[in-house]
C-alpha cells in the first residue's frame, strides 16, 4: 500500500515537473515571439490574437470538451494523469507568461522552445499521460485509422496549425519558424524517447494473455500476435503473446502484465530493428 503510494505521488510530481518545462517553452521563448509550436496550444495562440483570453486559458478550454469526450472513450482512469497536465501546463503558463520573452531572437527562441518543449512533453509521457490536445485526438484517430501512423497523424495536424497561423498573422516567416520549432521539437523527442532505431519485444506467457493482449492494445495502442505453445511438463496448449513496443512505453507495458496476471512469465529483449506500420518502412533505404 505504501509503495503504490509512493509511486503515484512520484507520478504527480513528474507529471508536475514535465508540464511546468512544457508551459515554460510556451510562454518564456514561443508565445511573447508569435511563434506558433501546432497542436491545442497553436490553435490557443491563434484565437488569442482575437479574443482577450491568455494562451493557457484558452489551451484549458479548448481541451475541456475534448477530455469529457475521451473519458468516455478510455475511460477515467486512463485519462485521470492526462487531464492533471493539462490543468497543470494551462495555469503554468499564465503564471510563467509575465517572465518572458528570454530572448527576442527569433531563431534561438524557436530552437529553445522547440527543445524545452520535447524534454518536457517526455517527462509527461513516460508517465502515461498527455498534455492532451491533438495527443487525445491522434490517439482517437488510431483507434479508427489503423493504416495511417501516429507521427503522419501529427505532422499532418502540426503542419495545417502553421499554416493557418502564417495565413492569419500574414507573416510567412513567423510560419517558417514555427516550422523549426516543430522539427527541433519532433527531432529532440525522437532522440531522448527512441534512442536508436530499437524496440523491445516481449514475450508472455500467462493463463490470462487474451485479458493482457486486450489491455495493451487498448491502452498503449500496440500490436500483438498470439503463438501456439505448449508447457514442456504440463503439456498443456496455450497462447503465447509476442509484442514490439517502443522502449518508453515499455514500464507502463509491464505494469499492465503485473496487474492482469502477477504470476505471469515474461522475456523482455531488444529488437534493433523493427519494420512495419509504426515503425521503419519495408522499403525503406538502409544505409
Amino acid at each position: 500500500m505504501k509503495s503504490n503510494a509512493l509511486e503515484i505521488f512520484k507520478q504527480v510530481l513528474l507529471c508536475t515537473v514535465g508540464s511546468t518545462i512544457y508551459a515554460a517553452a510556451v510562454s518564456l521563448f514561443l508565445d511573447p515571439n508569435g511563434i506558433v509550436p501546432g497542436g491545442f496550444t497553436g490553435i490557443a495562440m491563434i484565437i488569442g490574437r482575437f479574443v482577450p483570453l491568455s494562451t493557457g486559458t484558452l489551451s484549458l478550454i479548448l481541451n475541456i470538451p475534448l477530455l469529457i469526450f475521451s473519458i468516455f472513450v478510455f475511460g477515467l482512469k486512463f485519462l485521470g494523469t492526462t487531464i492533471y497536465s493539462v490543468a497543470v501546463s494551462s495555469v503554468m503558463m499564465n503564471v510563467i507568461m509575465p517572465l518572458g520573452p528570454l530572448t527576442e531572437n527569433l531563431m534561438l527562441a524557436s530552437l529553445a522552445g522547440g527543445a524545452l518543449m520535447a524534454i518536457g512533453l517526455e517527462i509527461v509521457l513516460l508517465q502515461g499521460a498527455t498534455t492532451g490536445g491533438t495527443d487525445v485526438i491522434v490517439k482517437l484517430l488510431r483507434k479508427r485509422i489503423r493504416s495511417i501512423s501516429a507521427g503522419k497523424f501529427f505532422l499532418i495536424t502540426d503542419g495545417l496549425i502553421v499554416l493557418c497561423s502564417a495565413i492569419v498573422s500574414k507573416n510567412i516567416d513567423a510560419g517558417l519558424y514555427a516550422a523549426v520549432c516543430i522539427v527541433v521539437s519532433s527531432s529532440v523527442m525522437d532522440m531522448m524517447l527512441y534512442g536508436r532505431d530499437q524496440a523491445k519485444l516481449i514475450i508472455i506467457i500467462s493463463d490470462l494473455n487474451r485479458e493482457i493482449a486486450s489491455r495493451l492494445l487498448q491502452e498503449l495502442d500496440v500490436g500483438a500476435t498470439f503463438l501456439e505453445g505448449r508447457g514442456a511438463f504440463s503439456g498443456n496448449d496455450k497462447d503465447v503473446v509476442l509484442c514490439v513496443v517502443r522502449k518508453w512505453l515499455l514500464g507502463r507495458a509491464l505494469k499492465i502484465i503485473k496487474s492482469v496476471d502477477p504470476k505471469s512469465f515474461a522475456i523482455v529483449s531488444t529488437a534493433n530493428e523493427v519494420f512495419g506500420e509504426g515503425y521503419k518502412p519495408h522499403d525503406g533505404e538502409q544505409i
